[in-house]
């Protein structure tokens, strides 16, 4: 927690619009989405109206990006702290992913309010939120703990990160709903537990339907199995972090 909340002071320390940064980056990228893709390029959102039809997959989809970030680097901006006292490394990754997470909090203040502004029904599906973050959350820690300790050898990571990121979101169904991506490519497209994980929380939330319990189950098991790989790799590599940094 003193990690987070160190994290979070120092990300938005000495900025003018302080916590609002957590607000405007999902809106913008909506406005932009719904201006190009919305309007332009219709792209079909079914009856979801496509400024929250977007938003609900950005609002996930903006907590994962901050966290793999900021995450990757947060070893190795941190050399100084862990060259000098012993503390267990993952504690920066895993702060790095709070502070992101108290951005989630913050942005889906503006979901609730577009709910309401929509009139979005909301049905018993939503209870499946209960399963859904926490596996985005496992999953983007995995992820997370392995560039982290990645990026202390190779400090290409830093650079592969933003450009990985970008390919990540047009392969994630953002923009578009999975449910368009034809049949004989969604099973190869579900391997990505981001794709089903943000349609699941679109579906539950401003679809009001339910999730396809087999890819989110998929999903599930692919997000612990990287958790696991994760936290043994970084275990791994923890042992040369002082001395390369």
């Amino acid at each position: 927690m003193a990690f987070t909340l160190r994290e979070i002071k120092v990300r938005y320390k000495q900025t003018i619009l302080g916590a609002s940064w957590a607000i405007l980056q999902p809106v913008a990228l909506t406005l932009i989405f719904t201006i190009v893709f919305g309007v332009f390029l219709k792209v079909k959102s079914g009856t979801i109206p496509y400024p929250i039809f977007a938003y609900s997959a950005l609002l996930p989809w903006t907590f994962f990006s901050t966290s793999i970030t900021f995450g990757s680097l947060s070893i190795v901006n941190n050399g100084n702290l862990i060259s000098r006292i012993y503390f267990p490394r993952e504690a920066m990754p895993i702060a790095s992913m709070g502070a992101a997470l108290f951005d989630f909090l913050i942005a889906s203040i503006i979901f609730i309010l577009m709910m309401f502004f929509y009139h979005v029904k909301i049905s018993e599906n939503i209870l499946l939120l209960a399963v859904i973050i926490p596996t985005i959350v496992v999953f983007t820690l995995g992820i997370s703990l392995i560039l982290s300790a990645l990026n202390v050898i190779f400090r290409d990571i830093k650079f592969i990160v933003p450009l990985g990121l970008q390919v990540w979101l047009y392969i994630s169904p953002v923009i578009y709903s999975l449910n368009q991506v034809p049949d004989n490519i969604r099973k190869f497209y579900i391997i990505n537990p981001m794709a089903v994980l943000l349609q699941s929380f679109r579906d539950v939330t401003v679809a009001g339907s339910a999730p396809n319990i087999k890819e989110l189950f998929l999903a599930i098991v692919i997000s612990i199995s990287t958790l696991i790989v994760g936290y043994i790799f970084f275990k791994h590599k923890e042992k040369i972090f002082a001395d390369v940094i």
